[in-house]
């Protein structure tokens, strides 16, 4: 056996997956970047910003090209086994929530240029509360993406856990909308606009919540897609004891 030659190619791989680790890493703060100023546009009503988001989205594709062809090469050329293919699988599909997270800020950036087009105003209540959901669910990505970097599940399993405190923060906001719908029926098309906006940023806390479960199937072997979010921590909780 040539373990020199062995050696070798056992550290051409850890520098390949670190290239890639490093991608994502940088993927994921662009990702926060672009909601941060998306979320903004919408707050400060700047259309001209908005539209510097939209076309900030490339970069995100651009990444998400890049890791995929890195994957690809590092599959086809040193051909990963159990633990290692395990973690490129799941790298794979964390890059994927990451993309579909940068397509939400660039809705909600065109949504700021649309609602730009009109008379109507947003009640300073309402923009405040989705500043502060966008705030909660750039806290996930963010926590996610520090699980990732350091594989860690406890924090994976913070996120997982405030998947179920986002459920609660959606229903008080589409709460408040109802109330300034009531009582400005004439701009109901602005507030269906907000509505998108909401949802763009419940899907955002979606994607960082299932990159969580993404290195729980990295770090635990445990496939968690389908199921219950309570049903993932008391799994997790069975097998780590946190």
């Amino acid at each position: 056996m040539n373990m020199q030659g062995d050696n070798h190619i056992f550290k051409r791989f850890d520098d390949e997956m670190k290239h890639l680790h490093g991608l994502v890493v940088e993927m994921g703060k662009l990702a926060v970047s672009q909601l941060k100023e998306a979320v903004e546009t919408l707050q400060n009503e700047d259309a001209q910003v908005a539209a510097r988001v939209i076309k900030q989205d490339s970069k995100l594709n651009a990444y998400d090209i890049a890791a995929d062809q890195e994957i690809t090469r590092i599959i086809a050329k040193r051909q990963p086994m159990a633990k290692d293919l395990r973690e490129i699988i799941a790298v794979g599909k964390i890059v994927a929530e990451l993309e579909r997270a940068g397509d939400e800020a660039r809705k909600i950036a065109g949504l700021t240029i649309r609602l730009g087009e009109t008379d109507a105003a947003s009640p300073p209540g309402l923009i405040a509360a989705l500043v502060s959901l966008c705030d909660y669910v750039i806290e996930m990505l963010t926590l996610s993406m520090r699980a990732f970097d350091h594989l860690n599940l406890k924090t994976a399993a913070t996120v997982i856990e405030k998947g179920l405190g986002l459920e609660d923060r959606l229903r008080l906001i589409l709460s408040t909308l109802s109330e300034c719908l009531f009582k400005d029926a004439k701009n109901a098309r602005h507030f269906v606009d907000l509505v998108l906006a909401i949802r763009a940023l419940e899907r955002f806390g979606g994607h960082a919540k299932n990159i969580a479960g993404h290195i729980v199937f990295i770090t635990d072997g445990l496939d968690v897609r389908h199921v219950d979010d309570a049903d993932i921590l008391q799994k997790i909780k069975e097998r780590r004891g946190f």
